[in-house]
């Protein structure tokens, strides 16, 4: 997953001269699943495990959060921890929705079934993820050249559960092979819930602007909600997504790791215009909790995730390149912890951060 994007314009500034922004709805039913508010935590390998979703989900104004992706033939295979790693999650998760991904119709029905078996509140179906391990399986977005294919796959996953049924794809393969309209007509007509559309094609992976032009246009040809991602940076940029395409919600992927308040934000916004931007306080409160809960949870790579994270934790904090140093070099999770209280204590009581001629491996300041 990449940290930042080829195209620095934010959809708001695609509506600037236009009319005043149209808020984010403050409610969406799927199915019979109510998403308060209508914005969605993007399942992201690698990110939205148990700790960074229920992260998320205290810090406010997400209205559902999913999974990572899961192989639905991992599901099905009792060794596969993996798997059901992915799949663990708590009460104070729902309402939540587990995406899988896989192309054999009725291995991922049984999938489905035991998702539903589990508590989930949703399933959804990867037709997004444009990894070429995943697409050479035909998983993911590679399945995007076979709508017959996906059609099964829908029947099928439909057929097997009573919750909500969803889908998350890309516009088409490359811009040659634009199927998203298509596609969403066939999920409707299947029965599914509700469709999300990442406004690219597999073709342009993240990279380039995203088409919200193909998300207006999904939404023209369906009655059942659809969810719009792509270049949601900003507050502004959700609600211009909004008015743009008139979507029923709006879904969040790579901004969250960097600024976990955007859902929360989103909020503010909607209610006023107006949003709060974190202190530093409050980044050091936000650090210092996501490390203690995946430190409690007891993870097998909570310091590679402590390391991953860091990066996207610390972007813009003064003296934050010593920090992501220091984490970088420690050998364990509580001496992670240990650096980040050391850095931000002595910065918020007015210490500041060593000088380079200390020694201390917090020094160097450049960000």
């Amino acid at each position: 997953m990449k940290k930042f994007w080829d195209n620095p314009s934010g959809g708001e500034a695609r509506v600037r001269e236009a009319a005043p922004l149209k808020p984010v709805p403050t409610s969406l039913s799927i199915g019979t699943v109510s998403i308060t508010p209508a914005t969605v935590l993007a399942p992201m390998a690698g990110v939205t495990d148990t700790v960074f979703r229920r992260f998320i989900r205290n810090l406010g104004g997400c209205g559902l959060i999913m999974t990572e992706f899961t192989s639905a033939d991992g599901v099905l295979r009792k060794k596969d921890q993996k798997a059901k790693r992915y799949l663990h999650f708590y009460e104070d998760e729902h309402p939540i929705s587990a995406q899988l991904f896989g192309s054999d119709p009725q291995v991922m029905a049984e999938a489905a079934r035991m998702v539903e078996g589990l508590g989930f509140d949703l399933v959804d179906l990867n037709l997004g993820c444009p990894a070429k391990k995943v697409v050479t399986c035909n998983g993911g977005s590679g399945l995007l050249r076979d709508l017959p294919a996906i059609g099964k796959i829908f029947e099928s996953v439909r057929a097997a559960v009573k919750i909500p049924f969803t889908v998350k794809f890309r516009a088409g393969w490359n811009d040659d092979e634009i199927v998203c309209v298509e596609l969403a007509r066939m999920a409707e007509s299947c029965g599914l819930a509700a469709v999300a559309l990442h406004a690219r094609t597999r073709e342009m992976g993240y990279s380039g602007q995203a088409r919200w032009e193909w998300i207006a246009a999904v939404k023209d040809a369906v009655k059942i909600p659809v969810i719009g991602n792509g270049d949601i940076r900003t507050p502004g940029d959700a609600c211009a997504m909004v008015m743009q395409t008139g979507c029923d919600a709006v879904m969040i992927g790579r901004t969250a790791p960097s600024n976990p308040w955007i859902f929360r934000q989103i909020q503010q916004y909607c209610a006023g215009m107006r949003y709060a931007e974190p202190s530093e306080a409050d980044r050091y409160q936000m650090i210092r909790t996501y490390f203690q809960m995946l430190i409690e949870e007891e993870l097998p790579d909570a310091v590679g995730k402590m390391k991953q994270f860091a990066s996207w934790f610390t972007h813009g904090v003064p003296g934050g390149a010593g920090l992501r140093k220091a984490i970088y070099e420690s050998k364990s999770a509580v001496e992670i912890l240990h650096r980040v209280e050391e850095f931000f204590e002595a910065r918020l009581c007015g210490v500041g951060v060593p000088s380079a001629s200390s020694g201390h491996p917090l020094a160097r300041e450049t960000v």
